[in-house]
């Protein structure tokens, strides 16, 4: 199964991804490709694909991308090839902002979309600024952007209040692990035990 995550710029919608990887089982990350610079937090292959504009722009041309968009004058997509890799085995998390989310939308009309937002304004500007890692009319411009963002909630299936890690983990985990057991996810694994109950009639 395929899930989109989702949320305004500063949500934690990477912290609570990065949370859930180690406590549910065959759950991969989706590693998205950026133009932007590298944080000093961040590792090249485990948060983001690093590339320049131009590499980001072949694959536009080569059709490579199953989604991208332009967030805050950066370059973000999702490679075609990670999503069927990774996703033929395992559920796959798509860590991605609302213009990619709307385009999966289109072509994965089975995936689960979860939005995922701050306790309060007052708190995402806390977060943004207390990354201090960029100026403050940049996060002016992601506070604006943020107000715009919040409107789509109407959208997406679920939605996380994320104003304790915990309880927002806990509250991803339980929607992943009701995903397991929806009828259309449960089919392959329950056809040999329905099976047993009539092979000797």
């Amino acid at each position: 199964m395929l899930y989109v995550i989702t949320g305004p710029s500063g949500c934690g919608k990477s912290t609570l991804v990065k949370s859930i990887l180690g406590e549910v089982e065959n759950v991969e990350f989706s590693i998205s490709y950026t133009t932007r610079k590298k944080r000093d937090s961040e590792q090249e292959g485990k948060d983001y694909f690093f590339v320049s504009k131009a590499e980001f722009g072949q694959m536009i041309e080569m059709d490579k991308l199953a989604e991208w968009a332009v967030v805050h004058g950066h370059y973000y997509g999702t490679s075609k090839r990670e999503i069927e890799k990774k996703g033929s085995e395992r559920d796959l998390l798509l860590d991605i902002d609302i213009q990619g989310a709307q385009q999966i939308k289109t072509k994965f009309k089975k995936a689960v979309f979860i939005f995922i937002i701050p306790s309060l304004f007052q708190e995402l500007k806390t977060r943004l600024k207390n990354r201090g890692e960029e100026a403050v009319d940049v996060i002016g411009r992601r506070l604006e952007i943020a107000k715009k963002e919040i409107r789509y909630y109407p959208e997406f299936d679920y939605i996380i209040i994320n104003d304790k890690l915990d309880k927002a983990r806990k509250e991803l985990a339980s929607i992943i692990l009701a995903t397991r057991c929806r009828l259309d996810s449960r089919k392959k694994e329950i056809v040999p035990i329905l099976r047993s109950f009539f092979e000797n009639e």
